[in-house]
């Protein structure tokens, strides 16, 4: 990072360079995750002679983007000024207008976007729409930051369906339990903390029956710190058989929540929990293997960007088998609890050979308290 100052209402930056100003602008792009879907999140920084005179970023969907924000803070200094943003400005009309024709008619000197728009049908039209405008343009600083920033919306624009990342916490000898099924709670609190960062950043959670019935999660968003927002609760019950004393049910009027179950499953208790006001959704496949594929088509249809996964051994093996985690984020704590039939994260019969496991990549590793955190990338 580089210094900022405030001098009479603008930002001053020392030595600024384009990386720096964009970082600047990620940086502020990053404050709405979880905001915005199904936009991504953008940030944007005008600069002119050194002196940050406008920044913005984008707020919540159906608002105004960074790029307006950061003009209306910037005024009559955005002519003649270079702006950094995260994302290639918009060119067509959406809920609101394109900022590329806010950027020509602000009159400013060159546009610097750390990645295009992903959607085939705009990507690079607003760049274009610059360059015919007499505006200096580039592209490609800070991408791969910028690209993860907004992984979620990458992952939903190109395929239709959210990105799944699979949260689980172990022991060190490899077990999410004991074998007599007690497991609060095996992080910490650093580690547990994170966690609910992460609720208030994903669209969705999602969790199978099991764990419902095994431990009655609430499942919202609890921060002392900071804003928090309750993701929507998906819960994967082929049988439907959740309980209507538990507090997901008990709550459902407050935090909107998706019950995927069988084609086979009971009609009676569909109305019963219909009138308790959780939405049930039949898709394919049997009772205990549900069609996982079939219920990220559907959440990408409800324009959910991001499902942040806190089930089971049983959940997490379908998902993995299905090739259907994008991310994991993976907590291992120094504990040892023994016990062969104590379970361990991923349930199912696994692979045969070492040759055919799953190969992680992008691998990140932290300390959180005395647990640590691992976080990488599938590659299916």
């Amino acid at each position: 990072m580089f210094p900022f100052f405030k001098i009479e209402g603008v930002i001053k930056v020392s030595s600024g360079t384009d990386n720096q100003y964009m970082q600047r602008a990620l940086d502020l792009a990053a404050l709405a995750l979880g905001r915005t879907s199904p936009n991504p999140v953008v940030g944007a920084v005008i600069v002119k002679n050194g002196v940050i005179v406008g920044e913005g970023y984008h707020q919540k969907a159906g608002t105004p983007h960074a790029e307006i924000h950061a003009l209306q803070q910037a005024g009559e200094q955005a002519r003649g000024a270079d702006i950094y943003v995260t994302l290639e400005p918009c060119s067509h009309y959406g809920r609101t207008p394109p900022c590329a024709d806010a950027l020509i008619e602000a009159g400013v000197r060159r546009v610097v976007a750390a990645v295009l728009d992903p959607n085939p049908k705009v990507s690079g039209r607003g760049m274009e729409k610059l360059k015919k405008a007499g505006i200096a343009t580039q592209i490609g600083v800070l991408e791969q930051s910028a690209r993860r920033l907004n992984e979620a919306f990458f992952k939903y624009v190109s395929t239709g369906r959210p990105l799944v990342s699979l949260k689980t916490a172990m022991t060190l000898d490899g077990k999410i339990a004991t074998a007599q099924g007690s497991s609060r709670w095996i992080t910490g609190g650093e580690a547990r903390r994170h966690v609910h960062r992460l609720r208030n950043q994903y669209d969705a959670i999602m969790v199978g029956i099991g764990t419902v019935l095994a431990d009655d999660p609430l499942l919202n968003t609890r921060l002392d710190d900071e804003e928090a927002r309750d993701p929507i609760r998906i819960i994967i019950d082929g049988q439907l058989l959740l309980p209507h004393d538990t507090q997901i049910v008990k709550t459902s009027n407050r935090q909107p929540t998706l019950v995927y179950t069988s084609h086979g499953a009971d009609h009676d208790r569909e109305v019963a929990l219909r009138d308790k006001g959780l939405e049930i959704i039949r898709i394919n496949g049997s009772p205990d293997y549900l069609d996982m594929g079939q219920v990220m088509d559907d959440l990408g249809k409800r324009q959910i960007t991001c499902v942040l996964v806190e089930g089971g051994a049983g959940l997490n093996a379908s998902l993995l088998q299905q090739h259907l985690v994008d991310k994991l984020y993976w907590f291992i704590a120094p504990k040892m609890v023994g016990g062969i039939k104590a379970p361990g994260p991923v349930a199912g019969d696994g692979v045969e050979t070492m040759d055919q496991a799953l190969l992680l990549h992008d691998v990140q590793v932290q300390q959180m308290g005395a647990d640590i955190l691992i976080e990488a990338y599938t590659r299916w």
